[in-house]
């Protein structure tokens, strides 16, 4: 069955690739999190709506699980980093979990205290209801494909590619 999973990663177009090597059918960039309606990128980026840099991944729960979708994100972030991912900081860099059902809650609240268990720190992952996803502006969509040296600087200098 086909679902969707909503994660809120830092810079979006940093985490869209790898959900598409392990069994994403699609990822979609975009907004959650924030009450504005139709939030921009300057003003989500400027801090101005509450929302976070969000992806959208739809997949096939007979094919890959929301487990290891989760385990996939955990391990592609700084948990524990409270103030955004890497050289982005602020509030719309930082980490979520938007869970669309009770299964999703309990599956990433259970990741998470076992983080916590395993490393002694408390993960900087909220982890919230879903209540809207807002598909960011076109030229964000798979940044890494149609920028190729772009995105590969921009994994270098954010230090996320060492």
């Amino acid at each position: 069955m086909k679902k969707t999973a909503y994660f809120a990663g830092g810079c979006f177009w940093c985490v869209t690739p790898i959900f598409k090597i392990y069994g994403a059918s699609k990822v979609t960039s975009g907004y959650s999190g924030g009450d504005e309606v139709n939030p921009t990128y300057e003003d989500v980026k400027h801090q101005k709506t509450g929302h976070r840099e969000t992806i959208a991944v739809e997949y096939d729960d007979e094919k890959v699980k929301f487990e290891d979708l989760l385990d996939i994100y955990l391990k592609n972030v700084d948990p524990f980093d409270e103030g955004g991912q890497f050289i982005d900081r602020g509030h719309s860099y930082t980490l979520a979990v938007y869970y669309t059902s009770e299964e999703e809650r309990l599956i990433t609240s259970d990741a998470l205290n076992k983080l916590k268990e395993d490393t002694g720190k408390t993960p900087a992952v909220s982890l919230e209801a879903f209540k809207s996803f807002y598909e960011a502006e076109e030229y964000h969509q798979d940044y890494y494909l149609k920028n190729p040296e772009a995105f590969e600087k921009e994994l270098l200098e954010s230090g996320r590619k060492k």
